[in-house]
């Protein structure tokens, strides 16, 4: 909602949002790469940002669909478990920069492109 208001505000370039918008949550992701590929033995703790259920969901989507699926980091609920997931089965982080980029950058520009 943030994005699409301020490129409805026309005070700033498109591209421009999307490249920061993107890359904020591609950075997000990344980080929650990093917690499924070393931090995955502290899920048990209360700021731990993914429960074990959708944890479980996400893995078996993942397992399911396989790399592919990381293009719907974008999506709630399922996003993030998925980043996780994807470091935890370690996934090549190249691959998966590549993926959540794609994923995040293509609705960005589709929001933007829409309003």
């Amino acid at each position: 909602m943030v994005l699409v208001g301020l490129h409805v505000s026309g005070r700033f370039h498109p591209a421009l949002l999307v490249a920061v918008a993107t890359f904020g949550n591609v950075l997000g992701a990344c980080i929650n790469w990093l917690l499924g590929r070393y931090l995955l033995h502290f899920q048990d703790r209360r700021w731990f940002p993914v429960k074990q259920q959708a944890l479980e969901r996400a893995t078996r989507h993942y397992n399911r669909y396989g790399l592919w699926s990381l293009m719907l980091a974008w999506a709630p609920i399922i996003g993030d478990p998925l980043t996780v997931v994807a470091g935890f089965l370690r996934t090549p982080f190249w691959l998966f920069t590549l993926l959540v980029l794609i994923g995040k950058g293509g609705r960005y520009a589709l929001l933007v492109g829409l309003f």
